[in-house]
C-alpha cells in the first residue's frame, strides 16, 4: 500500500488520492466488523483498513467508501451475504504455522494416551489456512495411531482460508515441520507441483472443515468436545465478547475438557467457567 497521508478535516487518502477515507467511515467499518464477526478494531487500525477494504472497492468497481458502506448496510439477499463474508474475510488476520506454542501438543499426546480406545472429540476453532489442524491430526496419529477414533471439528469465520485448509496444500520449506513429520504425513509435489506438499489420507482423515461464527447465538456443532484449541482468537474481541463466547464455548465442552489458548490470552476473569491447567490450558468446570 502507498503511504497515507492526512488531510484536512481528517480525511484520509492514499497519495494517489483514489479513496477519500474519514474517520466516520473508519467508526462504520468499526461497528460493522464488530455487530458481524465480534472483532474490536481499535483507533489504530486505520491504515491496515483502508489497505484491506480498499482492495475490495477496487475488485467492486465502487468509487467510494461511503457508497460501498452504505449499500452493505442496505443490502439484502444472497449477494448481500456473499459480499457480508467478503468484508469479513478482508478484515480478519490470519497468522499461524506447524506446531506453534508446541507445549500444547505434548500436553495433548499425554491427555490422549489417556483416552486411549474412547472416541475423543477436538475443536479448532480458529482454523486459519490449516498448519494448525493438520498438526493435531499428526499428534493423533503418533499417539493413538492413524486409526484412532478421533474427530477433529476444524473451522473458521474466513471461507478463503478454510478452503486453502481443506485443500493440505503447502509450501515444502513450510515453518514447523520435521523431516520426519513431512516424510510420513505429506505427499511431495512433482512436476508443476514441485516445491509443494499435500497432506496425506493418514491425517486427512481425522480431520472436517466447517465455516463457523462464533458470534451466532447458536452453534450447531454435534457432541461435545473433549478438547478445544482457540488460540490467538479472544484477543480481538472486547471483555463482553470474550465472556459471550466462553459461556457457548464451555457448554459445547465435555465435563473436565481442556481449554488451550493463545500466549496472550488469560480467562482469570471466568473462574467460574474455567480452572487453570497449566500454560495457557483450562480445564472445564461442571
Amino acid at each position: 500500500m502507498r503511504p497515507l497521508a492526512q488531510k484536512s478535516g481528517g480525511v484520509v487518502s492514499d497519495q494517489g488520492g483514489e479513496f477519500n477515507f474519514d474517520p466516520e467511515d473508519f467508526e462504520r467499518i468499526r461497528k460493522l466488523i464488530h455487530d458481524r464477526a465480534g472483532i474490536n478494531l481499535h483507533a489504530g487500525k486505520q491504515a491496515m483498513v483502508y489497505s484491506r477494504i480498499s482492495r475490495r472497492l477496487r475488485e467492486r468497481g465502487e468509487q467510494s467508501f461511503n457508497k460501498y458502506l452504505k449499500w452493505l448496510e442496505a443490502a439484502r439477499g444472497v449477494e448481500a451475504d456473499a459480499e457480508w463474508q467478503e468484508f469479513v474475510n478482508c478484515l480478519t488476520t490470519n497468522l499461524t504455522s506447524f506446531f506453534r506454542e508446541d507445549h500444547h501438543f505434548r500436553l495433548l499426546a499425554t491427555e490422549l494416551s489417556k483416552r486411549r480406545g474412547r472416541p475423543t472429540r477436538i475443536w479448532c476453532n480458529a482454523a486459519s489456512t490449516g498448519e494448525e489442524p493438520y498438526s493435531l491430526a499428526i499428534t493423533v496419529a503418533e499417539t493413538l495411531g492413524t486409526n484412532a477414533d478421533v474427530n477433529i471439528l476444524c473451522s473458521d469465520i474466513d471461507t478463503k482460508v478454510l478452503s486453502k485448509a481443506a485443500a493440505g496444500i503447502y509450501a515444502a520449506d513450510t515453518r514447523g515441520l520435521s523431516t520426519d513429520h513431512m516424510h510420513r504425513y505429506f505427499l511431495k509435489g512433482t512436476g508443476s507441483n514441485h516445491g509443494l506438499i499435500r497432506a496425506q489420507a493418514n491425517v486427512r482423515k481425522f480431520v472436517e472443515f466447517k465455516q463457523v461464527n462464533l458470534m451466532d447465538a447458536q452453534w450447531s456443532l454435534g457432541n461435545f468436545f473433549d478438547f478445544v484449541f482457540c488460540r490467538n482468537v479472544m484477543i480481538y474481541f472486547n471483555q463482553k465478547t470474550q465472556r459471550e463466547v466462553l459461556e457457548k464455548t464451555h457448554r459445547a465442552m465435555a465435563a473436565g475438557g481442556l481449554l488451550f489458548a493463545g500466549h496472550s490470552e488469560n480467562f482469570a476473569e471466568s473462574r467460574d467457567l474455567f480452572r487453570m491447567r497449566g500454560k495457557t490450558v483450562y480445564e472445564r468446570i461442571g
